[in-house]
């Protein structure tokens, strides 16, 4: 770790901070890969707003003032227990509810305190057990009540469960009314669960776009810059992202990284899906083809080396591509070596080391210098937004058949709301969100998604 550190201090400038975005009040053995991620992975061209980063450093100093273990956070819970709400708190900051697949994954990401929810917060039993139907959310209080809340600070609860996960109903979306915002504004705690990145929709709401457009004047790089400040891997995941690219991938003069996740094997087969990648690769002249009819006796090693890392819950794919670069001559002479981090098989999310392999290899493909993801792939999102990169996108394979074009570049650095609200509050009717504002648009790769693009 030492002569990490010192080859990493020599060679960071005023990058080391990513523009400004990051806090320099941690120690680096806290978090090697704060400082260190430069390194591995090519500076932004994307530079955060002056705006964000003074805002960044309020918000740090308020966590530390409101988070865990200080006063006001001890004041905040007693007033929670008993139901008594006190309107002039300053207090409103964000905490995770980590359980134990997610330990040890990711660094804290703000100095001084911690963004995790202690062990003894008062509704933890509740937690884990929220689910849509959970009769004190939200959506469940408006629909009981007339689709209304009080906005009588004496009537209003202490705590409030937000239900913003994918399979929401239509009163959980009225979150983002911007009337209902005046009352979840007066509620000092807001218990929210989500699987999808809502973000966008957040844009379409008054009390929200103009501070969102001032913190993010480049509408395509709102999750670039929050990804890189608030998700740093731990120190043991970051030793298997250090470990595995200097061993595998550090000396290839172009990396190449793909990303590939089959929701359904029945409806996207094998076959159908490596001829899709291969079909892909070779027109944007990414890979090379090879002669099938020769075989490699013994690796020249003198075309151009390329590094390509695969990853996937399935091992077929690799080996494939692996075996036609081993045995065959690529027809440029290029040299092309296919590694795979791991191959899980199925998804595993309530395990830990699952999880920390997930983490490592997103961190990985961001590291990359082209991308290569599936359609409507969290896992690539992540990937893509880390990196500062347009993908290119392997469209999604129905009923057996192979999409034509196979694939396309992305257009937006950003992910996809896959499960936005349709309903125009005002008018109270349903509509195309993707309509409202020239910077929300479908999604490239699920046309009833909706997703930030600039503008023009």
């Amino acid at each position: 770790l030492d002569d990490d550190l010192s080859q990493v201090a020599g060679e960071l400038t005023s990058d080391r901070l990513l523009g400004g975005l990051l806090s320099p009040n941690f120690t680096r053995r806290s978090c090697l890969s704060r400082y260190q991620s430069i390194s591995y992975r090519k500076s932004s061209r994307h530079e955060p707003s002056s705006y964000l980063i003074s805002r960044l450093r309020e918000y740090e100093r308020l966590h530390k003032r409101c988070g865990p273990y200080a006063e006001s956070y001890k004041k905040s819970i007693k007033e929670m227990v008993s139901g008594r709400i006190d309107s002039s708190s300053a207090c409103r900051v964000l905490l995770i509810y980590e359980e134990a697949d997610m330990a040890n994954v990711f660094c804290e990401p703000f100095p001084d305190t911690t963004w995790l929810l202690p062990k003894d917060f008062p509704f933890n039993y509740r937690l884990s057990r929220f689910k849509q139907k959970y009769a004190k959310s939200f959506g469940n209080t408006l629909k009981n009540n007339n689709n209304k809340i009080s906005v009588s600070t004496e009537q209003l609860p202490s705590h409030l469960y937000l239900y913003l996960s994918h399979d929401y109903s239509h009163h959980d979306k009225l979150f983002f009314c911007d009337q209902d915002q005046i009352v979840l504004r007066n509620i000092p705690w807001l218990i929210i669960k989500s699987d999808v990145y809502f973000l966008p929709s957040l844009f379409l709401m008054p009390s929200f776009e103009e501070e969102l457009s001032k913190l993010f004047p480049d509408k395509e790089t709102v999750f670039h810059h929050l990804g890189r400040y608030l998700f740093h891997p731990s120190n043991q995941v970051w030793t298997l992202i250090t470990s595995y690219y200097k061993k595998y991938l550090a000396e290839a003069e172009e990396r190449i990284g793909i990303q590939i996740r089959i929701f359904d094997k029945k409806t996207s087969p094998f076959q159908q899906v490596m001829d899709q990648i291969l079909t892909c690769t070779f027109k944007e002249k990414l890979l090379p083809q090879v002669d099938m009819g020769k075989s490699i006796v013994a690796p020249s090693g003198k075309g151009k080396s390329k590094a390509v890392l695969l990853t996937s819950l399935i091992p077929s794919y690799y080996e494939k591509l692996k075996d036609m670069y081993l045995k065959h001559p690529t027809l440029n002479g290029e040299v092309i070596n296919v590694y795979q981090p791991s191959h899980e098989e199925k998804q595993r999310s309530t395990n830990n080391v699952h999880n920390q392999k997930a983490l490592a290899e997103i961190n990985l493909l961001s590291m990359m210098d082209v991308l290569v993801t599936s359609a409507r792939s969290t896992f690539g999102y992540v990937a893509q937004g880390l990196a500062g990169k347009k993908p290119l996108i392997l469209y999604k394979i129905e009923d057996k058949k192979i999409p034509n074009p196979v694939c396309g570049r992305a257009v937006s650095l950003e992910p996809c709301f896959h499960s936005p609200p349709i309903y125009d509050c005002k008018a109270k009717r349903e509509v195309d969100t993707a309509t409202i504002v020239p910077y929300l648009r479908h999604c490239e790769d699920i046309h009833w998604g909706i997703k930030l693009f600039n503008g023009t």
